[in-house]
């Protein structure tokens, strides 16, 4: 009799896919320009710093009651018996030469020049943006006409031709400043406007656009403008602070906002001639004016790096 091996059940694998805790994919980032320029700015310790300082700054202007007691313009706010005094535990800025404290007048200082930058930035885009997309998309006669108009504006220098129409404008104040500069200032916009729109009105996703029967409106805003506004915002941010500088310059010259307005510009000219008896008076202005300058440069420096692909 041969042996009769008896095989039992073969080993069935254990089914774990019951026990097993089920692992959380994490959602997929969608990639486009906007949502990676995003992602790097928020891991971008400059964009925070710059960031956190432009809002101070901005709530500073808004609400300047929050930051300090007193007001500049209240009866009273300045004494002749102060003048000069340096600061002490009280008056952290110390008195300027009519007896007004610095500290007040540096914070409500904010209001005027940072208006001037802001409202300035803001025409400057909007009329720089719209013309050079109206040039850039029809092109043609319509382009060669913007364009040598704007060469024309492009001639006179900002500073220049600020002192030159402020001199003529008379009584200056932050609306008035920032008219004059935008008049002076869209024509950079416009060209790097132009420039973005000629570069982009060529591509697949504009000419798959027009195949599908879009209408020439739908085609310039749903498709060509943001895609040819980065480096629009990128040149607007940094120019935000140059505008504030340039505000300073005009009302050092006396030309700018006028008192008894008060910018950083004024009290900056007020102290430079006092500067060897009383450094105090103009350091803390012109501290404050060369920080909220660097503020913006800062912010616009990091947008530009997380807007340009060919520095990623």
């Amino acid at each position: 009799m041969s042996d009769t091996i008896t095989k039992g059940p073969e080993a069935q694998p254990e089914d774990n896919s019951s026990t097993a805790p089920e692992k959380k994919q994490k959602p997929e980032r969608v990639a486009s320009l906007w949502s990676d320029a995003l992602y790097d700015l928020r891991r971008n310790p400059i964009f925070i710093i710059g960031a956190v300082l432009v809002t101070f700054l901005v709530v500073l202007s808004i609400v300047p009651q929050w930051f300090t007691d007193g007001s500049p313009f209240d009866g009273g706010a300045c004494d002749l018996a102060n003048s000069l005094k340096r600061p002490d535990a009280e008056h952290w800025f110390g008195y300027d030469v009519q007896g007004c404290d610095i500290y007040t007048r540096t914070v409500w200082g904010a209001r005027n020049s940072i208006t001037v930058g802001i409202l300035t930035t803001v025409m400057v885009t909007v009329v720089g943006s719209l013309l050079g997309l109206l040039a850039g998309w029809k092109g043609g006669i319509i382009d060669s006409i913007l364009s040598r108009f704007t060469e024309i504006f492009f001639s006179i220098p900002l500073l220049l031709g600020g002192m030159l129409i402020m001199s003529m404008w008379g009584e200056g104040n932050a609306v008035s400043v920032s008219v004059v500069m935008a008049v002076l200032g869209w024509p950079q916009i416009f060209r790097i406007m132009r420039a973005s729109v000629l570069a982009n009105k060529n591509n697949d996703y504009v000419m798959a656009a027009r195949a599908l029967g879009a209408g020439s409106g739908r085609i310039t805003f749903r498709h060509i403008l943001p895609n040819a506004i980065a480096p629009v915002i990128v040149v607007a941010a940094i120019s935000l602070g140059v505008y504030i500088g340039a505000e300073a310059a005009l009302s050092y010259l006396g030309i700018g906002v006028q008192p008894p307005q008060i910018s950083w510009g004024l009290m900056i000219s007020d102290a430079s001639v006092r500067f060897l008896n009383a450094p105090h008076v103009l350091l803390f202005p012109s501290a404050a004016l060369s920080v909220t300058v660097l503020a913006f440069i800062m912010l616009g420096d990091a947008v530009r790096d997380a807007l340009d692909p060919k520095l990623r």
